[in-house]
């Protein structure tokens, strides 16, 4: 796992430790893979360019703060959809499950008149409340909830256990592995949005770092060893996320019945 993410950074690496050459020199000298000294001026200009620790604050905040707000309504609508029985629930569960199916793009224009009439451009209510809820990760974690057998449930029931009591003391619990990969893809989906937020936002102190990227590009060209070396410290959190939840997140997508 290590060396195929070391392989996957060596292009940004050599893009962050060399400097463009002549068509002459380049002729000459063929690109190092692995220069012999590393240029750390790259990453201070690349994070003095922008206001970019706003930017990573926002996208901490956005990525931290959907994420638990949609574990919350996952886990709540999931066990609703998994143990629960109650008029129309198969067919309400198909409407929702065809939501998937409507392209994002449809949906900007709508989305942001409504933003727009609330109040909320240029606001993290904007970049918060309309991610609360995902119903790929309800069906996720749906799935992994019908795993676990009813006679569980009726046992807690006859002890006296309630259905909110049964939910997050037993039923949680034994989801982890679930719960864990659906708030790393919720992690990952917050921490690299890209058009909602550019679309949302029209102010720097609200921009998050993916959209921060841009100030490398301009009609005059572009800084690639900046913009590589900007990218480099976007993919930390999430290598760093990822190597600490790896075990969870695939056991949750081997237990929760995803191909």
């Amino acid at each position: 796992m290590f060396l195929s993410c070391a392989i996957m950074l060596l292009p940004f690496y050599w893009m962050v430790t060399t400097a463009f050459k002549t068509e002459a020199e380049a002729l000459r000298s063929p690109p190092q893979w692995i220069p012999s000294s590393f240029q750390w001026q790259n990453f201070v200009k690349a994070w003095n360019a922008a206001p970019f620790g706003r930017y990573f604050f926002n996208s901490f905040f956005m990525a931290i703060t959907t994420t638990l707000g949609e574990v919350f309504t996952t886990i709540l609508a999931a066990y609703a959809f998994a143990k629960m029985k109650f008029f129309g629930k198969d067919a309400l569960f198909a409407i929702m499950l065809g939501t998937l199916m409507i392209p994002g793009q449809m949906l900007l224009l709508p989305n942001y008149v409504t933003i727009a009439r609330l109040g909320w451009l240029d606001r993290y209510e904007a970049l918060i409340i309309p991610w609360l809820v995902s119903v790929f990760g309800i069906f996720l974690l749906r799935q992994f909830f019908r795993g676990v057998p009813d006679e569980l449930r009726d046992a807690a029931r006859i002890d006296g256990c309630g259905r909110f009591r049964f939910l997050f003391t037993i039923m949680v619990p034994l989801s982890k592995p679930a719960i864990f990969t659906v708030a790393l893809f919720k992690f990952l989906g917050s921490w690299n949005s890209f058009t909602w937020v550019l679309i949302m936002t029209t102010s720097p102190k609200m921009r998050t770092v993916p959209v921060g990227l841009q100030v490398f590009s301009s009609e005059i060209g572009t800084a690639y060893e900046q913009l590589m070396a900007a990218s480099v410290l976007a993919i930390i959190p999430v290598l760093v996320l990822f190597f600490f939840t790896q075990k969870q997140f695939i056991q949750g997508v081997a237990r929760s019945g995803i191909k």
